[in-house]
């Protein structure tokens, strides 16, 4: 009861508790081993188990590890598909390795080719280097075979003549000189280089009678003529100036003919002699018309009919800037075509012959009867009923607003001064020029001068008046550069001068003007010409000129043409045959006889533009104002020359019988070093192209590590001479220089 009584109240309870809760203890201890160790044990063992009885499965595709063939164990899951990848690598080297097998054998046989063309090609080294070798051995036995064919021949020896008769026979009258019977050949051979003598003025009593500018004009260009010589005994022409004249100094015509006789080299009749007249004025007299010269040439800008030797005599321009260059600067450019006026003259008549318009005779009546005296009354009728329809807009006036100039009877005298008559041409598409009434004046100096103005401006002349005799019309090309009408056509002037075209009036125009600069300018162009005419007339060749050294401008090759992704694509230009051969060398033309040459080619200038071509003639280096003469319509000298056609298909298309031959660009250039080069590189693939010569006009040479393109043929660079010796040719081998093919001067306006 005790007992009870103390459990229940947690006396001797207390143990009893204490003894159940170490018993749990021990049961969940013994519990909790007895799981680890059924986990750490069997679970293993199952899972062991489980596994390898999960292999033995009839379905292979259920197999997930297992034993494979190569006794390699995969552990994880996905290692089947790095397997898979793994044997289609494999498969794709074996495949590699076979190709890497066969590209060696074609290697190998590659290789051994290699060498079989490596021999080839030494052999055919060795052919070439005996061809070569035969070629030259044939070469010098082909030049011993003709010089064996050829005799030597040297220079003939000048025989003068001692005497003053040389023998000629004498025409039956001075109008009847010419050149067969008035002119000694045996005083100018082939070979004498044209030796003229100018007299000197100052030793002669109509010399302190000439103009002062004319004079020192005259001497100062005789004093720089390549063809002037201080021996007289050995001089082919002798030049004497008579003209002109002070005002107001009046020399008789016995007086001069009496100084003109008394002349060294006179030699009686004064064969190869040439007396010139210049003039300045309008109003200039025609001092030899009653003087008898002999057999002496006359070159003058007036002549009369009985005056005038046809094919003997030279009509000349008038010497209008005497001591100073003409500005150049003042011309008025070429274009526009059409200027204000269609055309324009201002004149007026002193004195005229019989008035047609006064008779009140119908122009079809005095066609049927005698032609009439004058046709100036018609003219002006005519001319102004042009002005008065105001169909085009045209100045003609027929009375000067101040006092004329001085002219000679039935000529139309100039109105005002030349600045001012200047002004009035540069607003004229073209000039009117009257020729005199009277019939027996075939030039004067107011015609002249007219015409000098005309093409100064590039006002194209219009010349009333076929019977006119236009200084140096034996030689020069006038249609090229005027128009002259017949006096009986007036009426129909109007409808001809507006039925021209544009390209036809820029054409006459550039013609007129490089007239003009050539032959009309200066008091040297005057000179030469006359003395170029002579020399042509007379079949001599002219002196060739001196050869200067070109200072050439070093410069470095980059990479090659075409090459920068910067160039523009010139799409699908045709540019046409391409030689794929190194560059041919021209034949050097050896002749200079002008009038021996077989090939002819007619020269022309092109358009105005950024892009010129000038032509080569078959002829040596000349004077400017000798190349019209020797058939070259520039005034610009030839380069080089040749005789055959351009490239290799054009050779094979003449048969083979002529040279090859191709062309060079020359370009002009002021700095701008980025245009330069890629105007250069534009060039790569031109047909016919032998080299490329780059003039670099300024003093400023380019830099040094400028890289020039590589475009395959030769690139020159050269200063542009800015001495005397300007513009003469460039002294190098001719290469390439032929009249059949144009040389192209690619001027860069920059």
């Amino acid at each position: 009861m005790t007992g009870y009584t103390m459990l229940r109240n947690g006396g001797a309870g207390n143990g009893g508790q204490t003894c159940m809760l170490r018993w749990s203890n021990r049961i969940r201890l013994t519990w909790l081993s007895f799981t680890l160790f059924v986990i750490l044990v069997f679970f293993p063992l199952i899972a062991h188990y489980y596994l390898t009885t999960l292999d033995e499965a009839d379905e292979a595709g259920k197999r997930i590890f297992g034993p494979r063939v190569g006794n390699e164990l995969c552990e994880v899951k996905h290692v089947l598909d790095l397997c898979r990848i793994r044997e289609s690598v494999s498969e794709e080297l074996l495949q590699l390795e076979a190709k890497r097998q066969e590209l060696n054998s074609e290697i190998a046989k590659l290789n051994l080719k290699i060498e079989a063309c490596k021999k080839s090609i030494e052999n055919a080294k060795q052919d070439l280097l005996q061809l070569k070798n035969v070629i030259s051995q044939t070469e010098h036995s082909y030049k011993e075979l003709m010089a064996q064919n050829q005799p030597k021949l040297s220079l003939p020896i000048r025989l003068l003549p001692e005497k003053d008769d040389a023998g000629l026979p004498p025409p039956k009258a001075t109008r009847g000189c010419r050149l067969h019977n008035c002119f000694d050949y045996s005083r100018c051979p082939l070979t004498s280089g044209f030796p003229v003598y100018v007299y000197d003025s100052d030793q002669f009593v109509f010399g302190s009678y000439l103009d002062p500018l004319v004079k020192q004009a005259f001497q100062a260009t005789a004093r720089a003529n390549v063809y002037v010589t201080e021996n007289a005994d050995i001089a082919c022409l002798y030049v004497i100036l008579v003209g002109e004249m002070q005002e107001p100094v009046v020399l008789r015509p016995a007086e001069l003919e009496k100084q003109l006789y008394s002349l060294p080299h006179w030699r009686t009749d004064g064969h190869n002699h040439v007396i010139i007249n210049l003039s300045r004025k309008s109003d200039t007299q025609n001092l030899l018309y009653n003087v008898s010269t002999g057999r002496a040439m006359v070159a003058q800008s007036t002549f009369y009919t009985v005056q005038y030797r046809p094919g003997f005599d030279l009509v000349v321009s008038p010497l209008v800037h005497a001591m100073s260059e003409p500005n150049f600067m003042e011309i008025p450019p070429q274009v526009p075509v059409k200027r204000k006026y269609l055309f324009t003259f201002q004149g007026e008549k002193i004195e005229s012959l019989r008035s047609s318009l006064q008779e009140a005779r119908s122009f079809e009546e005095e066609m049927e009867g005698d032609p009439p005296a004058d046709y100036d009354d018609r003219i002006i009728a005519t001319l102004k009923a042009v002005q008065d329809s105001k169909l085009d807009q045209v100045l003609v006036e027929f009375t000067c607003k101040n006092q004329p100039k001085p002219s000679l009877p039935t000529e139309w005298a100039l109105c005002g001064e030349r600045e001012d008559r200047l002004e009035l041409l540069k607003l004229s598409t073209f000039a009117l020029i009257i020729t005199p009434g009277d019939p027996r004046l075939v030039i004067s100096s107011g015609c002249a001068t007219r015409l000098f103005e005309a093409l100064e401006v590039g006002a194209v002349p219009v010349v009333l008046g076929e019977q006119v005799q236009l200084p140096y019309q034996d030689m020069l090309q006038w249609n090229e550069a005027a128009l002259v009408v017949p006096k009986p056509r007036v009426t129909e002037v109007h409808f001809l001068l507006r039925s021209l075209s544009d390209s036809d009036l820029l054409a006459m125009r550039r013609q007129g003007r490089f007239l003009w600069e050539t032959y009309f300018s200066t008091a040297d162009s005057i000179f030469n010409t006359v003395l170029a005419m002579i020399r042509t007339r007379i079949q001599i060749p002219a002196a060739p000129i001196r050869e200067e050294a070109a200072a050439e401008i070093p410069h470095r090759s980059g990479k090659a043409a075409g090459t920068d992704p910067n160039m523009a694509d010139n799409g699908d230009l045709d540019l046409g045959p391409v030689e794929t051969e190194p560059p041919y060398a021209s034949p050097r033309y050896l002749r200079n006889f002008t009038l021996t040459v077989t090939d002819f080619y007619r020269s022309w200038n092109c358009a105005p533009g950024p892009f010129h071509l000038f032509p080569h003639t078959p002829f040596d280096p000349v004077l400017p104002s000798e190349a019209k003469f020797l058939g070259s319509g520039t005034g610009f000298r030839p380069i080089g020359g040749g005789a055959g056609g351009s490239g290799k298909e054009f050779q094979a298309a003449l048969g083979g019988n002529v040279p090859r031959e191709q062309f060079t660009v020359v370009m002009l250039t002021y700095e701008r070093e980025e245009v330069l080069m890629n105007s250069l590189e534009r060039l790569n693939g031109l047909p016919y192209l032998n080299k490329v010569v780059v003039v670099w006009n300024s003093p400023k040479l380019p830099s040094e590590d400028l890289l020039w393109p590589d475009i395959g043929v030769p690139i020159m660079g050269v200063e542009r001479s800015s001495g005397p010796h300007r513009g003469l040719p460039w002294p190098l081998p001719r290469m390439g220089h032929p009249p059949s093919v144009l040389a192209l001067q690619l001027q860069l306006l920059l």
